[in-house]
């Protein structure tokens, strides 16, 4: 096992636009976040991914690009971000930015250009195309957001493709110039000193050169021809080149629809592309096919057998990224775990959980506090265009029953996660003296920042220790895995080696008491308990009953009784 820096760190996101207000206007902004910077070195974490910062109209919350080398107004400035990259880097902490590349803003100057004259050179850099006979767009994709992908120009005859909002036309990457433009715009960004990149649906970036029709009898949302494309390695190892090779950047790229032979090509070291990248499998074990809005329960015996295969599968040259919420997800204790009477355990155990296998863990902002998800009273509270979007298409055009839409919402909708953060039990949560963009979740009275610091048997208190265990026991980072029990209906058990050290970790994922005999060979020798999220804790046998939402990790073997939490 090779050992990196990347591999040992623990990453937090921070949604600027949610996390700290330092100017009064109601939205978090890069002030904000370097007046708590102290606060993630506390935590104990190693890098921070920044949502998007660039000048943005913000139809899809920055993540419609219109100047990628300038801050958006709302976040502050450029002398700003230097400010923050300098305490950054004076405090240990590495910066992660996130680069959108598949598509830009329509309001960006390369596609206000190829508007304008229907000869320009930026008129490739994105896919126009005629219309079907009829009024009909060129194909019959549509976008992730809902109806179709493509939208007329609004003064010519040509359509241009979407795949998420008519806002954000997709990038032509089979263009050299998009290639080169996007070498630049890295480049840029590198040359202030920053430390890695997460790519946002960076599987996107080579569509089939036809771009067909889906199969009438088939989804129209055309993945096999947008995702994974024919030349998307190409494009990735050529940037690796020419940019990711000049410094040892941490680089996670977000796919949706890829499986574990495609993340093999993604990110085995000897292919030089990319450290990790983010799998969906797991984020759809609630859903009908990749329809997130189509719920369903999920198993744990789905849930370990998709932890399971990419855990085996990446085991050799390639990593994992361990997360199971961000800001496009619903927040993890409300999905996996029980966010009313074992809040804090089931939060716990689910950090527990991702802390405690190999890859690369995520903290998304407000999960160390065990932050819930968010039922407004009406669809006009919520600011997401994916949910506004599918709101309107379910409601109107489909005719579904708009409370059934709503609970939909109330599970699944993106702003579940993009609520205030929660410091204290101040007005507003202690986010903002003024009215929040998107009002705070009312629970931030009992569930806050200020509130878990001062609890010392806390849920932030918890992924400290996570954390520090992490850093001193390099079992839990490389050690292998080895699934327990498969089939246990309600207990996740497995263990780690290493160097001479066994872990061994056993989750109740249920509030029901459970039973689990493990095989003797699967306990540490002299094995001592490392971490659990009850005070006391079932003993290191054979035989072991586990409480609502336990969790409980033995360490034996060489240095087992070290650091013990």
């Amino acid at each position: 096992m090779k050992e990196t820096w990347w591999k040992e760190a623990v990453v937090y996101q921070i949604y600027p636009r949610s996390f700290m207000d330092s100017n009064g206007d109601g939205i978090g902004d890069l002030g904000g976040i370097i007046r708590k910077l102290d606060y993630l070195k506390e935590l104990g974490v190693n890098v921070i991914w920044l949502s998007p910062i660039y000048r943005s109209p913000n139809d899809d919350n920055g993540y419609d690009i219109s100047d990628y080398c300038e801050i958006m107004e709302e976040f502050g400035t450029m002398e700003e971000f230097d400010r923050l990259l300098k305490a950054m880097h004076e405090r240990g902490l590495k910066l992660m930015m996130d680069l959108v590349v598949n598509h830009t803003s329509d309001e960006h100057p390369w596609f206000q250009a190829a508007l304008k004259d229907k000869n320009s050179p930026y008129r490739d850099y994105y896919f126009f195309r005629d219309g079907k006979p009829g009024g009909l767009p060129p194909n019959n994709w549509c976008s992730h957001f809902g109806f179709s992908a493509w939208e007329k120009e609004p003064e010519g005859e040509q359509y241009f493709l979407h795949l998420y909002t008519k806002k954000q036309p997709d990038l032509n990457w089979d263009n050299p110039s998009v290639r080169e433009e996007v070498y630049r715009i890295m480049q840029f960004w590198t040359d202030k000193g920053i430390d890695g990149f997460r790519m946002d649906v960076i599987n996107y970036i080579s569509k089939a050169a036809e771009l067909p029709d889906m199969p009438e009898d088939g989804p129209h949302l055309a993945t096999p021809y947008f995702a994974n494309g024919p030349h998307v390695h190409e494009y990735l190892q050529e940037m690796n080149r020419r940019i990711l090779s000049q410094r040892d950047f941490i680089t996670v790229g977000e796919m949706v629809s890829v499986t574990t032979d495609q993340a093999r090509l993604y990110t085995h070291e000897d292919r030089h592309e990319l450290n990790m990248v983010f799998t969906f499998e797991h984020m759809y074990l609630d859903a009908v096919g990749e329809d997130k809005w189509q719920i369903r329960q999920w198993k744990l015996s789905e849930l370990k057998a998709v932890f399971g295969k990419w855990q085996t599968s990446l085991a050799d040259g390639c990593w994992n990224s361990l997360y199971l919420n961000n800001h496009d997800q619903a927040r993890m204790v409300s999905r996996f775990g029980d966010d009313g009477k074992y809040r804090v355990e089931s939060a716990k155990m689910l950090a527990t959980f991702l802390h405690t296998l190999q890859g690369t863990p995520y903290i998304y902002q407000g999960e160390e506090l065990g932050m819930t998800n968010i039922r407004f009273g009406s669809i006009d509270q919520y600011k997401d265009i994916d949910t506004l979007n599918h709101y309107a298409e379910a409601v109107t055009v489909f005719h579904e029953d708009p409370k059934r839409v709503m609970e939909a919402i109330y599970a699944k909708g993106r702003d579940n996660a993009r609520t205030p953060m929660q410091w204290d039990a101040s007005p507003n949560a202690g986010f903002t003296d003024a009215v929040p963009w998107i009002p705070v979740n009312p629970n931030y009275t009992e569930i806050n920042a200020e509130a878990a610091i001062r609890d010392t048997e806390s849920i932030y208190h918890y992924y400290q220790d996570l954390i520090r265990i992490r850093r001193h026991h390099k079992v839990v980072v490389y050690g292998d895995y080895n699934p327990v029990c498969e089939e246990h209906p309600s207990i996740y058990a497995y263990t780690r080696r290493y160097q001479g050290q066994m872990l061994l970790v056993v989750l109740n994922f249920f509030s029901d008491p459970a039973v689990i005999d493990l095989p003797k060979a699967c306990l540490p020798e002299n094995g001592v308990r490392l971490i659990g999220n009850y005070e006391d804790a079932p003993a290191c046998e054979v035989h072991m009953k586990l409480r609502a939402f336990e969790a409980v990790a033995f360490l034996g073997g060489d240095g087992g009784e070290q650091i013990m939490i």
